[in-house]
């Protein structure tokens, strides 16, 4: 089958079993979306807040292909050269030095400057060849002679003039560098790009990809999570787990508690041989869960109601 068209899953239930092995749980609509991608090969969207599990999906989808994972990690003032590719002038340099006498042989029998100048752009195909090339994430993953796994991860936090830039990149799997000529992808990576939502994509982007919304789970996905992730962790502490992180979630705030720091705040009870929650342990355990101060002010001035929703949830 030619690498360019081949596909990863039989179907979107083959493709959630194969996740689950590697430890994601992924809802049946979603699978289907990542299913398509790789049918349709086109970039998928993944918007949802932080700690959804976005990022982690990409790692899951890599595993679970058995393919590399190359990550581009976006930050405001992201540009061409450190997403594409860079030229390495100290190397350039250095050998330049090294060659510097047989240039000068070259040279010899030049009459005059012009013609000692002509020949020195005839060594530009030397020193501007792919043995000088920097690659970086996007170069990598077209050049890659194996299918890959290309996460482009917050890409909400990278300019509108970078989005634009991976649009025209994304739309043929091609790129152009002016000393080389176009370069073409060897294979067509799964392309998954995460946002936190931070800023609104452009209809271009959204129209290239398809479209992944996660949300954070509920409490019966998050159990069933938590009995994968930590098989460990006793069933009924799992369920006070989740009823918890649930009520906090629905408190305003300012970073809700994500995924991983339900499964860090599990790790955390059963490095203290936690058996039951109480007040008294939310309280000294807090830190795991929540990152800013004015949050941990918030849950602990709601403390009487968390343990009422925790009384509840009992039964």
């Amino acid at each position: 089958m030619d690498p360019l068209t081949m596909t990863d899953y039989e179907s979107p239930a083959q493709l959630r079993t194969a996740l689950s092995r590697t430890g994601y749980l992924i809802e049946p609509d979603a699978a289907t979306v990542v299913f398509l991608a790789g049918r349709l090969e086109k970039p998928i969207l993944v918007e949802g807040p932080a700690g959804v599990g976005k990022t982690e999906l990409a790692l899951a989808l890599a595993q679970s292909l058995d393919r590399r994972l190359i990550r581009l990690q976006c930050y405001e003032g992201l540009d061409e050269g450190k997403a594409l590719y860079e030229w390495q002038y100290g190397k350039q340099l250095l050998y330049s030095q090294i060659l510097k006498d047989k240039i000068a042989q070259e040279l010899a029998g030049d009459r005059t400057l012009a013609e000692a100048m002509d020949r020195v752009f005839g060594f530009e195909d030397v020193f501007f060849s792919t043995r000088f090339l920097q690659p970086r994430p996007l170069l990598t993953a077209i050049t890659s002679e194996d299918p890959v796994v290309l996460l482009i991860d917050e890409v909400d936090k990278s300019d509108a003039e970078f989005e634009a830039f991976l649009l025209e990149v994304l739309s043929a799997y091609t790129v152009s560098i002016p000393e080389i000529g176009t370069i073409r992808a060897r294979t067509i990576p799964r392309v998954i790009l995460t946002s936190n939502n931070t800023r609104e994509m452009s209809d271009a982007l959204k129209r290239r990809c398809l479209h992944l919304y996660l949300d954070f789970p509920g409490p019966e996905a998050e159990l069933e999570i938590l009995r994968v992730r930590r098989p460990d962790l006793a069933g009924a502490l799992a369920r006070q787990v989740v009823t918890l992180v649930d009520a906090l979630r629905r408190l305003p705030l300012k970073k809700q508690p994500g995924i991983s720091e339900t499964l860090d705040w599990a790790a955390a009870l059963l490095a203290l041989s936690v058996e039951t929650m109480d007040e008294e342990v939310l309280g000294r355990t807090l830190g795991v869960l929540l990152k800013f101060e004015s949050d941990m002010t918030k849950a602990r001035q709601k403390m009487p109601d968390l343990m009422k929703v925790l009384a509840s949830a009992r039964g």
